[in-house]
């Protein structure tokens, strides 16, 4: 098929969403479609229709759905789309969505946190990574490198674990290494601000993949403390390299981690990571734990997986719409 899918992150970005189309695009050809990524969508004829964002690209879905009515259409939920959208703009959202004849979320509890009418047209799709080195013991120094891997902005709560660790003992070697572009001035006033302030944080600003990885394979844990999540593909990417992480305790990441893995915390709470970043370092049994469970959820975020996911996704569509 002929699929144009449509992302607001254009040519170039390294933010979450575009690194999800261009990865679709390439499984998506693999498997035989042709497909075109665009930030700005006119109304050109294609055979599907595959919108990320149900609020972001409620105008592209509007001039799909007037110009070619009998078409599928997939719509991509997105952590603001489910956590915030649909409740402050519901209009543009909900529209979206039911348009949609396939919705796709990125974790698998997207479906207690959505419209139950939809529930009948949402197939998960878990983000995949490729499998690349796994992490380094760490350095024989002692020191204890926490990672936080992202843009900086509200919905990450992306200063938590650099808050947290002023809480922790004087004697522990934990030092936090955040990568990510501040998604505003004042989020980079912010990181600046913290980075002067406390001697255990280090912002290094937005990496390129390879030293992203370079950062993660040389860390012993990475910290992901959103308040919002649609389904983080660096959760996939830690799993994948064998890297433990604490996870604040909300349905984007319980969706990919499990109800039961036991490295998380409530979402803003400094003294609770504090407490975890502390029994990671000092509890070699409590990181063997988390280590294993990681190993043993990485299988769900293979390529392969996530190109049969997408395939579904598709079917689906065109199944609800002949």
């Amino acid at each position: 098929m002929q699929i144009t899918l449509i992302t607001p992150a254009p040519p170039g970005s390294k933010a979450g969403n575009r690194a999800t189309a261009e990865r679709w695009e390439r499984l998506l050809n693999q498997a035989g479609h042709e497909v075109k990524v665009v930030t700005d969508y006119q109304g050109e004829p294609c055979d599907v229709l595959i919108a990320l964002h149900a609020w972001r690209s409620h105008k592209a879905v509007r001039r799909f759905r007037d110009t070619f009515p009998n078409r599928p259409l997939i719509v991509v939920l997105t952590g603001t789309d489910i956590y915030d959208h649909q409740h402050r703009c519901p209009d543009d959202t909900l529209y979206s969505m039911k348009q949609a004849d396939c919705l796709i979320g990125l974790h698998d509890l997207v479906a207690r946190d959505i419209p139950e009418e939809f529930s009948d047209k949402l197939v998960t799709v878990l983000q995949s990574a490729e499998q690349v080195a796994r992490r380094r013991a760490g350095p024989a120094d002692g020191a204890f490198q926490v990672c936080v891997i992202g843009h900086l902005r509200r919905e990450k709560d992306s200063l938590r674990a650099a808050q947290a660790a002023r809480l922790l003992p004087k004697t522990s070697e934990i030092t936090v290494v955040n990568a990510g572009k501040a998604h505003t001035p004042d989020w980079q006033a912010a990181a600046q601000a913290e980075q002067a302030a406390n001697a255990r944080f280090h912002w290094l600003g937005e990496l390129d993949r390879r030293a992203s990885q370079r950062l993660m394979q040389n860390s012993r844990v990475m910290v992901i403390s959103s308040v919002m999540e649609g389904g983080a593909n660096v959760v996939s990417e830690a799993c994948r390299m064998g890297l433990p992480i604490l996870a604040s305790d909300i349905s984007g990441n319980r969706g990919l981690l499990g109800e039961d893995y036991p490295g998380y915390f409530p979402a803003g709470d400094d003294a609770a990571l504090a407490s975890l970043m502390l029994r990671a370092e000092t509890e070699p049994g409590f990181l063997e734990t988390l280590t294993a469970e990681v190993d043993a959820t990485a299988a769900r975020f293979t390529p392969e997986t996530e190109q049969a996911s997408l395939e579904r996704a598709l079917a689906l569509a065109v199944q609800r719409r002949s």
